[in-house]
């Protein structure tokens, strides 16, 4: 993507969070992607994940937090996400400009929607990977499940995960040195 057709998609996407409707935008493959606002149970299981690794970066890397909100964009390869849930350092967020540069992302979170599961796992499984970002986690309320990707491998298509750890609901999950229990997330069906 030319640096003129992203900053037109930026600037529409900029343009479009003033409808009551809309939760968020993010753009990638050209396109721009509407996101209404999440479940309950979807908010509830990002801070949940948040919770729970803001405990242990406290503890073991001073400056790093894990929160919600901030657009990671990446205007060279036409790509702007916003995760559930971002580990970085927390100065970064103190700079200037609106969005973070995927090189300061430790980590990257995504519950999956209800309605458009397949921008969890087709979109930002190709985009994070070209992003740089070295850990992204999926986790499903549909089915209870989730997957942890790492290891960041070049590929034919470009840049991918090569290592990938299936989990249950109940599990207790590994993202880099940290753990995160799964025992307490709810489940879109109850």
């Amino acid at each position: 993507m030319n640096d003129t057709t992203y900053a037109r998609l930026r600037r529409i996407a900029d343009q479009l969070p003033e409808s009551d409707d809309i939760w968020a935008v993010e753009i990638s493959g050209k396109e721009i992607i509407v996101m209404m606002g999440p479940a309950k149970r979807h908010g509830l299981i990002a801070f949940r994940i948040a919770r729970q690794l803001n405990a242990q970066l406290d503890r073991s890397t001073p400056g790093v937090i894990a929160q919600s909100g901030a657009e990671v964009e990446d205007p060279a390869l036409g790509i702007m996400r916003r995760p559930d849930v971002i580990v970085l350092p927390e100065a970064v967020l103190d700079e200037e400009g609106d969005a973070v540069d995927p090189r300061d992302v430790f980590a990257v979170v995504e519950v999956v929607s209800k309605s458009n599961p397949e921008n969890d796992y087709a979109g930002k499984m190709r985009d994070y990977p070209r992003m740089g970002i070295p850990w992204y986690l999926i986790v499903d309320p549909r089915k209870g499940i989730g997957t942890v990707l790492s290891n960041v491998t070049p590929g034919p298509e470009g840049p991918r995960y090569a290592t990938s750890t299936a989990y249950a609901f109940g599990d207790v999950i590994t993202v880099d040195t940290y753990k995160i229990d799964t025992s307490g997330f709810p489940t879109y069906q109850g």
